[in-house]
Formats: C-alpha cells, structure tokens, sequence
C-alpha cells in the first residue's frame, strides 16, 4: 500500500496483456523479457528458409549445405569457449549469440526449431529423466 492507502502495488510476471484495453501494461510499456526475442528470431530464420531471399547472410547459410552450417556452429563454439577462457565478457556475449544463432540455422536445416532444444531441457529438468 502507499502512504495514504489508496493504492495497492503488486508486483507480478504476467502471462499476457494486464490492461484491459488489451496492451501489456497500463503505462505503454512491454512485459516481454528479451529471452522471448529468440522465438522471433526462430521464426525469422524459418522465414528466410522458406522464401530463401537473395542477399541474405542466412539464405547463404542455407545455400552452403549441411556440413558447412554444421562447421559453422563449431567455429562460433570454439570461439564462444575461447572468449570466457581468455577474452572480454563483452566478446562472450558476442560469440555467445552468434552460436545460438547458428544453432537456430542449422537445426531449422534439419527441420527442428530451437523450442525442441527447449523440451529437451524440459525434460531433462524433471526428476523421472534418465540420461540416455
């Protein structure tokens, strides 16, 4: 309550919309985390696989093949372990993305989305899971 009681604060991690004029907040702000992005980013790729637009350093991506996508994702790995052994954090970040990114383009190849990396964790994350 504040000083005079006539408001109440409560804080809380929404599932959607809290205004009832249907936006994410009374005051135009947005309840999403920036995790929430990579779904965008997901559909963004999927996007780009599908209508392979010319031009596109993600279509190029496509266009080089399995193996070559699948070697991308270990340069970005070792570059991402080389960063948090003798790098920046800055750089970790960086390199951290651009695997993830990678990853999201090599899985969207092999016609998988990165929600079933995101299962799998689920999965793992319960206490009836058995390491394969």
């Amino acid at each position: 309550a504040d000083c005079d009681n006539d408001t109440l604060l409560i804080q809380v991690n929404p599932v959607g919309p809290v205004c009832h004029t249907g936006t994410d907040t009374c005051w135009g702000e947005k309840n999403e985390e920036p995790v929430m992005f990579l779904k965008v980013l997901q559909d963004f790729i999927d996007k780009r696989h599908e209508e392979m637009p010319e031009g596109s350093y993600t279509t190029s991506l496509f266009q080089s093949g399995i193996n070559k996508m699948a070697q991308k994702v270990g340069e970005e790995a070792v570059e991402t372990v080389i960063e948090a052994t003798n790098g920046t954090d800055e750089r970790l970040i960086y390199e951290g993305a651009d695997l993830i990114y990678h990853m999201i383009v090599l899985l969207t190849s092999k016609g998988y989305r990165l929600e079933d990396l995101a299962r799998e964790l689920q999965e793992r994350h319960s206490s009836t899971w058995k390491k394969h």
